[in-house]
């Protein structure tokens, strides 16, 4: 018999989750396998090149690039000062001498008797990568990173801005149907993850930011929120290095749309919890959705063991639990109820494989299975 699959979004009470820590080039790695690591802890850093700062030497001193050597104060690898004299001119009959001082702190990296240019590298950049996952180290990679791994509770969002951040979860809203206004966002929910409910206005993240909020997350945002808030236009590439001061995840999708009852339930759950958040976003190849992590105690949701592992990821079958994101029935949340193996003809004439989703009132649709994503979880 076929089978039938589609793209969803994961939703678990408890699931084994890995996280790659990679350095973007070789460096060190404090970690060894069996750590046991926080979220906040440095598990690899390495040593970036500072930035160039050229001077136009052979011009500052009114001489020929290749007299500029013989004019160094100060030769390739000696540390300098910004201000301090590196260069200084012969003058005339040994007076009216010109000095050049340092345009930068740094180290003299490199004199050309071509160009005559002078350059000064700044100091080395520190580049720490941090666990994000408080979690036991499962394997080290060798001058690149390490690999977290724990159990936790697992919620993929539809889109986010923003990067990696933690804090500790609270609860802004009274359900997942409330909107998340300005006045729920209080002055004690600095560095938390704020759970809104619907949608998330414009004027409640700006005031998260305000308060110095790690991340919001709730059911839905208006595109033109977005835009208000970032300023500019979102493009189609990958989000997540917006530096807004704020992470922001929509778990449902653009518009006045409720939090699935599921979802805001199983983070509600865990108010006062530490979470890790992630907007990162890519839409097109190499899909990457935006996450939200809660580490799970020993015994835990043991009850809830991811039910996807028991059956292929992507499929749909019969009562799987699935998003309609087409209109007329845009955001609503259902079951699969029949699974129609031949195509149908749709209202505009075309053909297309279908299926029937039942929703929670007992009302059934059918709709095309292009229009639908899964709930994983």
């Amino acid at each position: 018999m076929a089978k039938a699959y589609t793209p969803g979004l994961k939703v678990s009470a408890r699931t084994t989750h890995r996280t790659r820590r990679l350095l973007p080039i070789p460096g060190e790695v404090k970690v060894a396998v069996g750590d046991v690591v926080e979220a906040n802890d440095v598990v690899a850093e390495t040593f970036m090149d500072g930035d160039i700062t050229p001077m136009n030497m052979a011009n500052r001193l009114s001489c020929s690039a290749g007299d500029v050597a013989g004019l160094m104060l100060k030769q390739i690898g000696d540390p300098v000062k910004e201000g301090e004299p590196i260069a200084r001119s012969k003058g005339i009959f040994g007076a009216f001498k010109t000095e050049v001082a340092a345009d930068a702190d740094g180290t003299l990296e490199q004199v050309s008797s071509v160009t005559g240019q002078v350059m000064i590298r700044g100091a080395a950049i520190p580049v720490q990568v941090r666990a994000y996952l408080s979690g036991k180290v499962v394997d080290v990679l060798p001058k690149e990173g390490c690999i977290i791994e724990n159990d936790v509770m697992f919620v993929q969002g539809i889109f986010g801005i923003g990067g990696e951040t933690e804090g500790v979860i609270q609860v802004a809203c009274g359900g997942h149907e409330e909107t998340l206004d300005a006045d729920a966002i209080t002055a004690d929910m600095k560095d938390a993850v704020v759970l809104g409910g619907a949608r998330m206005t414009v004027a409640a993240l700006r005031k998260a930011i305000e308060v110095g909020a790690a991340a919001v997350v709730s059911g839905g945002l208006d595109d033109q929120d977005l835009k208000e808030l970032l300023g500019r236009d979102l493009g189609v590439a990958i989000t997540g290095s917006e530096t807004i001061g704020i992470t922001v995840i929509v778990t449902e999708g653009f518009g006045d749309i409720a939090m699935a009852a599921r979802t805001w339930r199983l983070l509600a759950e865990r108010a006062g919890r530490v979470a890790s958040v992630n907007g990162a976003t890519q839409i097109r190849a190499g899909v990457m959705r935006p996450e939200i992590l809660v580490p799970l105690e020993a015994g835990e949701n043991e009850d809830e063991v991811d039910p996807t592992l028991a059956r292929e990821a992507g499929l749909l079958e019969l009562g799987t639990t699935v998003r309609v994101i087409r209109d007329p029935y845009f955001g609503l949340l259902g079951e699969v109820s029949a699974l129609p193996a031949e195509p149908a003809v749709l209202g505009s004439g075309s053909r297309a494989r279908v299926l029937e989703v039942r929703f929670p009132g007992g009302d059934t649709a059918v709709v095309p299975r292009a229009n639908v994503e899964l709930i994983e979880g």
